[in-house]
């Protein structure tokens, strides 16, 4: 397969590193410092004990690439309207988009079939313009679930064990493009399954997200100091169930219980979550992805979220703080 990543950092990386080392034909859209590296000394992923080096085109262009069976958008939520216009020369016929990200998508309601169809998530695209940019006829769901970080320019670092990954099309469709691409995730070590329920995925993790990745960016701590406090713990809960109402309004399942999904996220140990890092690096946190637009669904379903809101409120004011620029 002909497959480019957009945005080759943490995840990016990750993915990109295990389908070139299968020999899929990856090439790869950095900027910066990794881009520089890339360039030099490949795109290197470490796991345990484990290292690769995948040699690989690489650009900040992605006119430079070409057409692609497959496109990763790996970026930052808040990085992606700024790309989708540039996504042209990497599109074939058939070529599928595959948001690799964080939170609720801009796509969310997509051929998603209730009362909000078709309609734009106003904090993350407004006016419709992302849904304008990019045929969403082309995208193939995607939700991540390893976690990794950029140890050094063109270094990528696994920190969980587990590979996996969900794909979904947007209609319920079990499509031959997301099973021919799961395929080949799960040959290269990317366990990948394929659900009619995309979004059922996207709200399992984003439990995760909206309760624990604020926390950490506003607390400063660790998951492992964050488990040590137990009202820090009650609070997650809150913001746990409450998240789930919403998603519940839109006919999201759950398969498990909040109690369940926060002992899930105890197995992260030590790990920083990505709020808590891009804060220590001053840099622009998912704010709208992973809690706005939670809050945003609340209000048109009409569910109570108290604490999302003030969680809200606070990391807003943080992240408007960082007075950094989109990464």
């Amino acid at each position: 397969m002909k497959i480019c990543v957009v945005g080759a950092g943490a995840i990016g990386g990750l993915i990109a590193a295990y389908l070139g080392r299968a020999g899929h034909d990856v090439s790869v859209v950095a900027r910066g410092a990794h881009l520089a590296a890339i360039r030099v000394k490949g795109l290197t992923l470490i796991k345990g004990a484990e290292r690769f080096t995948l040699r690989c085109r690489a650009s900040d262009d992605p006119a430079a690439l070409g057409a692609q069976d497959y496109v990763f958008i790996a970026l930052k939520a808040h990085g992606i309207a700024a790309m989708l216009p540039r996504l042209g020369p990497l599109l074939g016929k058939d070529t599928a988009v595959v948001p690799a990200i964080n939170g609720i998508p801009w796509w969310y309601f997509y051929k998603e079939g209730g009362r909000c169809d078709g309609q734009p998530v106003d904090c993350l695209d407004p006016g419709g313009a992302m849904l304008r940019a990019l045929d969403p006829a082309r995208i193939l769901g995607c939700v991540v679930f390893p976690a990794a970080f950029i140890a050094e320019p063109g270094v990528i670092q696994q920190t969980t064990d587990q590979t996996n990954f969900t794909l979904g099309e947007p209609d319920g469709s079990l499509s031959g493009r997301a099973r021919a691409l799961a395929d080949a995730m799960t040959g290269v070590g990317m366990k990948t399954q394929v659900t009619p329920k995309i979004r059922d995925a996207v709200w399992d993790k984003l439990l995760g997200n909206v309760s624990f990745n604020p926390l950490a960016a506003l607390a400063l701590l660790r998951m492992d100091q964050i488990m040590a406090r137990p009202k820090l713990v009650a609070l997650a809960r809150e913001i746990v169930l409450e998240a789930m109402a919403v998603g519940a309004a839109y006919g999201a399942a759950f398969p498990i219980s909040a109690d369940e999904r926060i002992d899930r996220a105890r197995r992260l140990g030590a790990g920083k979550p990505s709020m808590l890092q891009d804060v220590e690096h001053g840099r622009k946190m998912e704010v709208e992805a992973i809690v706005g637009a939670v809050v945003e669904l609340a209000r048109r379903a009409g569910v109570a979220t108290p604490t999302v809101d003030r969680i809200y409120a606070l990391l807003a004011a943080r992240d408007a703080s960082l007075g950094a620029s989109a990464q």
